[in-house]
Order: C-alpha cells, then structure tokens, then sequence
C-alpha cells in the first residue's frame, strides 16, 4: 500500500485492524518459491514489517515460528515488499513478488485477466477452506466460471455513520437513522435546524472524493465502470441525481456547513467534535471516532448504505491474499495453510479468538465491531459468540448497520485503475460543493472523458 493510494491505504488499514495488528507494510523485493530436499516446500511471504517497526515485526516473526513449528514441512521466507500501485507491474513482469501477498479489493479482477495470480480453487477445496468463506465476499476474487483467484481476510461495507446525540437533539430517533437519500436530506436539515451544525458532511480530497462519490453512485442505481473496466459509466442519470442531491442540500437547504474539503482523517475530527450529523463510511470508523479522536461510544451510531429508488446495494471493500501464478501444487497448498493460520484462523479457532480479543482488550482497542465478515455467516455467530464476554464497544448503536447490511448487496470498487477514477471524480464533487452555479452534466462528462483516456492506457 501507499499514501498515495488513500483507499487502498485505508483498506488495507482497515484488514490490520481486523487481524489484531498481525502485519504491517514496507516494501523489498522477494524471490519465488521453491521445494526443497526431503519434501520440505519454501514459500516467501510478504507483508513483514521493517526493522522501524520492532513491535509489529516481533509479533509477525513469532507468527512465522509459530506456523513453522506447527507445520515442519514447510518453510516460510518472510520479506517486506507489500502492494505498491507504482511498482507492482514492474514486479510482476520481473518475477520479483513473494508467493504470498495482500492487495486491495480494487485489484483481483484485472490480476485474474492479466493471469497474474495462481488458481486456488482445487488448493482450498483440499483444505477445506472454500466451504468456510463468506460467498457474498468470495465474488470479488472469482472468475466468470467462478473460479477462485484469491482469500479474502478482511472485509468492509460502507454505511452511514451518524451522531445519536445529534438525533436525539434534533427531535429524531437515534435507533432509526435514514433508509432514503431523501430522508437523509429530511433529517440533515433537522440537525441543523435544532443544532446549528452540518447536519451532512462528505469527504471531497485525497481520492476520498471519488470513492464517496462511486458509493453514493451506486446507491442511485449507477455504476462507474463497465464490468470489464473498459469505459467509465458515470455520464448519466444515477450519477447526475446523486450529485444534485448533495447540491441540494449544500446549497438550497444549507445544511453541510461552510467547510467542504474533508479527508478520512479531517471529517473524522470534525465529526467527532460534535459537528457533523451524518457522512459515509465503514464501521471501522469507530475505532478512529472514539479511541483516537475522542468522541463519546454512546454517541456512535452506523445504519446500512441509504438508497434511492430501489434496493441497488453498497460499496464494498477490504483486502485479499494473493498467491504467485508460477507457484506448484504444493507450494498452492502451504500459501493456503499459512493465509488460514495468520488471518482467518481466530474465525475458526476458538482458543485463537478467545485470545486475540483478551490481548485488544489488554491494548485497549475496541473489540467486537461488526464488520462484513470474509467467513460463513454459521462460522461468524460462531466466532462472536467466542468474543462475546469481551466485547467493549456498545453493539445497540450498530444494530440499524448489522440487521440490513448482511442482507444488503455489496459492489465492489471499480475493477480497473479504482485510485485514478477516484482522483478524477475528487474535483467533481469539490466543484459542486464549492460553486452553487456548477453544470452538473458537464462536470461528469469532462470526468468521464479524462477516465476513459486513463482506462485506454
């Protein structure tokens, strides 16, 4: 990952979250993967955290001793190169990625169509894995014929993120956020009315601009690209009413305040500081809202994506683990294992849950957020059921984002080129928060064209 890839970046933070700290990134080059003498099988790992990083690194190398001893047949090589947009061809092309690498959601797709990552369809039937993954989440690494390319180990959906005190101010039910677009609109404006803060807020810069912008898209019923990633698809109706609605209420009601140039971590402040009623984003967010930025648990809330005009589904994201293409049969079969012991294992291994949640407790970090589980929905209340006697966050205040989002369709990023679109769209949306007199049609049919001009690169 890189800071210039903000989604990406935030993605794969978000997976670090998830997986109790277990790695973290820097980059260096690996070599392949080979079987040794007497039947041992060496693979290279990626993902080990630098030697700036001793905490981290300690806890990824007794990972490492901790796989070995249980598995003496196999030999892990770990090295430090992790997923960087702006070298990641170059590493391919060159033979220099690790047998095993974490990537963003944006990424499988065109990585099965440049047949840059192995087929671990058989390998995870052998192991049993495939009947325990989240099939809703397993879409985002198969093929056509629905074969699988990937693991996911970490998964998000985007929701609304709201403040009950707010609600609760502003005369709305704080256990009922908005189901609409047009209800957000309705009760933004009581926010504000009752309060005299943004009753609406969204992030404009660093590429988040155009990842809330493709969310809402999809919610309006629209797409950003075509499935193959060939031609951008915004130039049309859905987009166009998600940007007047954000219009709307910027400029006819005056409910999003004066500031309009938010990042993940500049709307986090604000909205923290009791200044924002509503914006988008994943549960995670909690963690940055109340154990980083300070804002009250009680006063968290999340509901499921808003929709407008039918029931077309969220943006979803997170992170998978991707296994060379020249890998054997069995160096296949001990990327599995070693993906299944160092991020899915807690999910199916009571012992591992129970003390991954004791040591997050032990760290004060939040336990128990809800997320878009990467594990069978049996498997998951099986897991939290494990977790239950630690939880630390006040789960009530997630119940509208876990009784919708399970059932809600999730979309995935745009498969080709996701950072530039979104670094595209940034301005879009600038402009329109920025310029009550901005030509909406025109904007998007600019954007698109700087996107397809990307696209045919």
């Amino acid at each position: 990952m890189t800071r210039t890839a903000i989604r990406s970046t935030a993605a794969l933070s978000t997976s670090a979250l998830l997986l109790a700290g277990l790695v973290a990134c820097s980059s260096s080059p690996s070599s392949a993967g080979e079987s040794g003498a007497g039947g041992q099988v060496t693979i290279t790992v990626g993902d080990r955290p630098t030697s700036s990083d001793p905490a981290n690194r300690a806890q990824y190398d007794q990972k490492v001793a901790d796989f070995q001893k249980a598995n003496p047949d196999i030999k892990l090589n770990p090295v430090e190169t992790l997923w960087d947009p702006t070298t990641f061809q170059a590493q391919a092309a060159g033979g220099q990625l690790p047998d095993v690498l974490n990537v963003p959601f944006t990424e499988p797709q065109g990585m099965i169509a440049r047949k840059q990552v192995a087929d671990l369809t058989k390998a995870l039937k052998d192991d049993g894995l495939l009947d325990e993954l989240n099939p809703s989440v397993l879409k985002i690494a198969q093929d056509q014929s629905g074969n699988v390319f990937a693991v996911p180990t970490a998964a998000y959906s985007v929701g609304l993120i709201y403040n009950r005190d707010l609600f609760t101010k502003a005369g709305l039910d704080p256990d009922k956020p908005p189901a609409t677009w047009d209800e957000v609109r309705a009760d933004a404006k009581k926010i504000t009315a009752a309060t005299g803060q943004a009753g609406y807020a969204q992030m404009t810069t660093n590429n988040t601009g155009g990842w809330m912008f493709t969310t809402q898209t999809y919610a309006f019923g629209g797409t950003i690209e075509t499935t193959d990633g060939s031609k951008a698809t915004f130039d049309d109706a859905p987009s166009r009413a998600a940007l007047q609605a954000l219009h709307d209420m910027k400029w006819v009601d005056k409910l999003m305040g004066q500031a309009v140039l938010y990042d993940i971590d500049g709307i986090s402040k604000v909205f923290a500081a009791g200044k924002i009623g509503m914006y988008m984003s994943a549960p995670d967010a909690y963690r940055t809202l109340v154990t980083t930025n300070g804002l009250k648990a009680s006063a968290f809330g999340i509901g499921p994506m808003p929709q407008q005009g039918g029931d077309h589904g969220t943006l979803s994201g997170g992170s998978v683990q991707i296994v060379s293409p020249t890998a054997t049969d069995a160096e296949k079969a001990a990327a599995i294992k070693w993906i299944k012991f160092a991020y899915l294992n807690k999910y199916v291994n009571q012992d591992l849950a129970v003390t991954s949640a004791k040591n997050g407790v032990a760290a004060k970090q939040p336990v128990g957020v809800p997320g878009l589980p990467v594990v069978a929905a049996d498997q998951y209340a099986t897991y939290q059921s494990w977790i239950k006697p630690y939880v630390n966050v006040p789960l009530a205040n997630f119940a509208p984002y876990t009784k919708v989002a399970a059932d809600q369709k999730i979309v995935p990023e745009p498969p080709v080129k996701a950072q530039e679109v979104y670094a595209a769209l940034d301005p879009v949306v600038q402009t329109v928060l920025g310029n009550e007199k901005a030509d909406i049609p025109a904007l998007l049919t600019k954007a698109a064209g700087t996107v397809n001009a990307k696209l045919g690169r």
